[in-house]
């Protein structure tokens, strides 16, 4: 439906601009006079094209930065100012072109007499419907800035958490990165330079030369195939993830991996627990919660996982009983749940559930990355020192001939 820019002035006499979906010039006059505003301008609103407002795949939603300062400045503002001016404070305050048009696109829908929630249908990429679902709760029960609040606490944490498993696994991939280039410059550029001064040696390079100089014409002569065959194994593996059967089976790899499956299953698990007691917090329903959570879980084994805990809880089971059953979540967060359920505080459970596998993840990624670093390091070195052995060795065995 096409949309009319508008200029209006409102009952209590203030001046009011936005858009509102209509099929014409005179329907959309219309919709506005039943809301009581004097018209003063309406006009068919063609919003201009703008690279930074688009992407390839279309217009760009709110990222999880832009949400998480969108619901901050919300909370805030709904506590001081009705929603229809907060919204408008927020959406002409952002630099960002694309984030304005999504958030103006949300307070159009709420000049027109929509709820919050029903406006934030209309950008379902940058709302998702869990939060929508906390909105309209939120709406419902006259509680919209205590639930703003608490949202807003919850994407802060998850943001942190995110930032904390990056920086994690950034520097030891740089570093192992590095390695390998280093090494693949030693192999093919370096190494062939040197051992062209033994052409005319007749005397037997020792073993760990031969092996060098192997490896190194091998990857001076087929770094393109064995680049291309990279490549190519990523595709397969990509194409071969689009596959229920073997996503299942990969995640359930990444997840008995040593080191990245313990990251992922207490970065989930917070995550879950985090929100759970959110949800509870706000008076919303826990299966409602869970099904609308459990799409926006990437690991195929959790995903399950969730799925059978709506199951269990739809059956009348517990949310204790239903952590327990799927096998995947840490004992402290069943053990937890089922003390909250017991005492009636299952939210303030919850959150401590959140608390301690938050705190668990900071000391154990500590603990690793304090380990892998330097294992690197010393890899790196022992490789570099092999490749400079395989030159000196060479040179050390002419020198006694000569002293003979």
């Amino acid at each position: 439906m096409p949309e009319f820019s508008y200029t209006a002035i409102d009952p209590k006499g203030r001046e009011k601009t936005g858009r509102v979906a209509a099929d014409s010039n005179e329907e959309a006059r219309a919709k506005l006079t039943e809301r009581k505003f004097y018209v003063v301008k309406v006009e068919h609103s063609h919003k201009p094209s703008s690279k930074r407002g688009r992407s390839l795949f279309g217009p760009k939603k709110l990222g999880s930065k832009e949400l998480t300062l969108f619901t901050r400045q919300l909370s805030s503002l709904v506590q001081v100012s009705p929603l229809e001016e907060a919204l408008r404070t927020i959406g002409t305050q952002n630099e960002k072109e694309y984030v304005r048009d999504r958030i103006a696109s949300v307070h159009s829908g709420v000049i027109e007499g929509q709820r919050l929630a029903e406006a934030m249908r209309r950008e379902p990429a940058s709302f998702p419907p869990l939060y929508r679902a906390m909105i309209s709760a939120g709406e419902s029960s006259g509680t919209l800035p205590d639930i703003t609040e608490r949202l807003a606490g919850l994407l802060e944490r998850q943001a942190e958490m995110r930032g904390k498993l990056i920086s994690a696994l950034a520097y030891p991939i740089v570093l192992a990165l590095v390695a390998i280039l280093v090494v693949a410059l030693l192999m093919i550029a370096v190494v062939p330079k040197v051992v062209e001064q033994f052409d005319d040696v007749n005397q037997q390079l020792p073993f760990v030369t031969r092996v060098v100089i192997g490896i190194s014409d091998f990857l001076a002569s087929w770094w393109w195939a064995i680049a291309a065959l990279l490549v190519m194994l990523a595709v397969i593996g990509w194409r071969a993830l689009k596959e229920p059967k073997f996503k299942y089976r990969f995640d359930g790899f990444m997840l008995r991996t040593p080191f990245l499956g313990r990251l992922l299953r207490d970065l989930n698990a917070a995550r879950l627990a985090r929100t759970l007691s959110t949800m509870v917090a706000s008076r919303l329903p826990i299966l409602e919660g869970l099904r609308l959570t459990t799409s926006t879980i990437s690991n195929a084994v959790l995903r399950k996982a969730s799925e059978d805990m709506v199951e269990t809880i739809r059956g009348g089971g517990s949310l204790s009983k239903a952590l327990k059953n799927t096998g995947v979540f840490p004992p402290m967060l069943v053990y937890l749940t089922a003390s909250g359920e017991a005492s009636g505080q299952l939210d303030d459970m919850l959150a401590r559930a959140a608390d301690y596998m938050e705190r668990e993840f900071d000391n154990f990624s500590s603990t690793a990355l304090s380990l892998l670093e330097p294992l690197i390091i010393v890899l790196l070195g022992g490789v570099v020192a092999v490749v400079i052995l395989a030159i000196l060795l060479p040179i050390l065995q002419l020198q006694n001939l000569a002293g003979l």
